[in-house]
């Protein structure tokens, strides 16, 4: 992989949970700083085994075609067999066949090493806005009797489901997918509306007041005052 770029990092408009599968330990790990500078979540393994355990709550996966213990062309089908979330295939041999035989596996793009980090950048977004959103995770969180499933985008309480709005939803994922976590304004601006103006400020304590009302108590969010939210346990 290419030198990353100087300039300071630019949170990305919306964030993934990134499984980076690469063989090369301090390539991985740079890979992974990279991501999360731009706002991502990451998880990283460096072998075949270790993806085919870790790959079930990724919303996209980047495969390094040169696995020390398993072939990748079989990870790639075995992950695709059970898994819909976007994947690109990292290899450092720039075939006309390879790719073929990556694309015929079921990865959704090829990159040859090194590759520019923007390139790959660009190519996750173009890769995330192609598929549906039902393809992006099939994980559901559940912090204690709050259940939220993202597969489905239903909400339960106690096993009691919550009718929500897509909006509500998306807020209550981000949250929920943090537990403990303090979410701010911005972010949760640029995550469910794709939007940073402070004129929607107070969309985000509309949808905050609405989900409080239906989830029957104001203690599964908590206000963090000056900053923003964080979700709690009742």
């Amino acid at each position: 992989m290419s030198a990353p770029p100087t300039r300071v990092a630019v949170p990305a408009a919306e964030s993934w949970r990134v499984l980076v599968v690469e063989s090369n330990e301090q390539d991985a790990q740079a890979l992974a700083c990279n991501l999360r500078r731009y706002g991502h979540e990451t998880h990283v393994v460096t072998t075949g085994a270790a993806a085919l355990r870790s790959h079930h709550c990724a919303e996209v996966i980047l495969l390094d075609c040169d696995l020390p213990d398993a072939d990748a062309l079989e990870v790639c089908r075995s992950v695709r067999a059970t898994s819909n979330a976007p994947l690109l295939a990292l290899n450092s041999v720039d075939s006309e066949l390879d790719r073929v035989l990556g694309l015929q596996a079921g990865a959704d793009d090829y990159l040859v090493k090194p590759y520019g980090f923007r390139e790959l950048l660009a190519r996750i977004g173009a890769v995330m806005r192609r598929v549906p959103v039902d393809r992006r995770s099939a994980c559901p969180t559940a912090p204690g009797p709050l259940h939220v499933e993202p597969s489905t985008r239903e909400v339960r309480l106690q096993g009691k489901p919550i009718p929500v709005t897509r909006k509500e939803f998306d807020l209550l994922r981000l949250l929920a997918d943090a537990p403990g976590s303090v979410i701010t304004r911005q972010q949760i601006l640029r995550h469910v509306w794709q939007d940073t103006e402070d004129s929607r400020s107070r969309t985000v304590d509309t949808h905050v007041n609405s989900l409080r009302r239906k989830l029957g108590d104001p203690g599964w969010i908590i206000t963090v005052r000056g900053v923003g939210f964080r979700l709690g346990q009742v």
